[in-house]
């Protein structure tokens, strides 16, 4: 369906798949309601993937590999939105191309650049986390896109300058550099001949197991604030939802591992969690 947006023309995807605005909404609460059922199931279960891998979760593939497949979705449906709506439509809506280049930067780093640089060469990783992480990463992106290029496009041109974008877009910038800095003193524990997990000292690594999950929750809790949207919500919660259970695990395989593993130190959030 083509609708009018002052003088601009714009494709709803949505609403051509019979989906309107109201669907739209309950198919997103039903989404945050999948998301407390994933953070009670991984609270309990651990997800076979990495430090984590074991058998029985059915045929395996490089791990790599199985990064690339499974995060490039995100890159791939935002991408063919932000041309659709951006591009071939000639938008010059700067707020939604900002929010565009966030979420690339972000995912072309998780898709790309990480998997590269993670010693993760010889490791392998179920087929079955690689398909649900395709279909969450389809779906995740496909809500931010809907939301972004359809069904709240244009944002308008003083939202640069309001609270929200200035205190998300800052979030989000700060949990980047957090994330990415802390994966780097990881992978630096593993440069030369130590090719196993070592006890990690930098950072934030001080005070928290995983500080670069720390960091990534703050990228989409500052993308919910920047975006000011149910889509960007729902996304910050399933990170959450992923992440908090994952750092509450290896943080206890750190102690199971590393008799001398800091007592004061938390799995998650300096001197909470």
């Amino acid at each position: 369906m083509i609708q009018l947006v002052g003088s601009r023309r714009r494709i709803d995807w949505g609403e051509m798949l019979g989906i309107g605005t109201e669907q739209y909404n309950i198919a997103l609460w039903i989404w945050i309601a999948i998301a407390s059922l994933t953070f009670l199931t991984l609270m309990f279960v651990r997800a076979p993937y990495g430090r984590h891998e074991r058998p029985g979760w059915g045929p395996r593939i490089s791990s790599r590999l199985g990064w690339i497949i499974m995060e490039s979705p995100s890159v791939i449906v935002m991408s063919i939105f932000f041309g659709i709506y951006a591009v071939k439509w000639g938008t010059t809506d700067w707020v939604a191309i900002t929010f565009f280049i966030m979420w690339i930067s972000h995912y072309s780093h998780r898709s790309f650049i990480w998997p590269v640089r993670a010693k993760v060469a010889h490791k392998m990783m179920p087929l079955s986390i690689v398909l649900f992480a395709i279909i969450f990463n389809g779906i995740n992106t496909w809500f931010n896109a809907e939301w972004i290029y359809a069904l709240n496009h244009p944002y308008p041109e003083y939202w640069f300058y309001g609270w929200k974008f200035r205190v998300g877009a800052l979030i989000f910038i700060s949990g980047m550099m957090i994330n990415i800095t802390s994966d780097n003193i990881l992978f630096s524990l593993r440069n030369g001949e130590n090719k196993g997990y070592s006890i990690p000292h930098e950072g934030l690594h001080k005070w928290v197991s995983c500080p670069n999950y720390l960091g990534e929750i703050l990228q989409w809790i500052g993308w919910a604030i920047a975006t000011w949207s149910l889509a960007g919500l729902s996304f910050a919660l399933w990170t959450i939802a992923n992440l908090a259970p994952r750092a509450r695990a290896n943080h206890i395989w750190y102690h199971e591992q590393f008799p001398d593993y800091p007592k004061n130190r938390k799995a998650l959030i300096p001197g909470i969690y």
